[in-house]
């Protein structure tokens, strides 16, 4: 991981911006629906974890996910990267973050959807582990289809670990 990149947990103050950015980089052609309250409302819940990446002062990436852990499932809601800091190694750094907390609660698997329009976000999540599992026609605003991708989260043992 850069050095200089920070993983941090959001504050309520930065849901403005989060917004912003989700708007911008996620949204876009869609009707805005992560709007500042619905990022607070996941900033206070227990069972999301919303993430920021930052360099120096700078707010360069973020990431939501919620937990559902009767189920041992987790979903990645949004996940971002200003465009002028992609391909660096920051929407890997918020994943593995992510990932090293659901495994820690005892995940076992994450799902996402990706818009299936959008070939260079499909292709991080594979090269992340996630794999297509099927289309959701119309899922963005009944105007764009979704693959939907999963990830199983093995977890090691204590004897698998010990074997290596």
């Amino acid at each position: 991981m850069d050095p200089a990149l920070r993983i941090e947990l959001a504050r309520p103050r930065e849901c403005p911006r989060l917004a912003e950015m989700s708007r911008d980089w996620i949204e876009r052609g869609l009707a805005w629906r992560w709007r500042p309250h619905a990022l607070l409302e996941r900033v206070r819940d227990a069972d999301t974890s919303v993430i920021t990446a930052r360099r120096g002062d700078g707010l360069v990436g973020f990431a939501v996910m919620s937990f559902v852990w009767r189920r041992s499932l987790a979903h990645l809601v949004l996940l971002a990267v200003d465009p002028a800091h992609r391909r660096c190694g920051i929407a890997a750094s918020l994943l593995d973050w992510l990932e090293v907390v659901a495994r820690r609660g005892g995940i076992d698997g994450i799902g996402l959807e990706v818009r299936a329009t959008s070939a260079g976000a499909r292709a991080f999540y594979e090269r992340m582990g996630y794999r297509a599992e099927g289309r959701i026609p119309g899922y963005y605003a009944g105007r764009e289809d979704a693959i939907r991708m999963v990830r199983a989260l093995r977890r090691r043992s204590r004897e698998s670990a010990a074997d290596r």
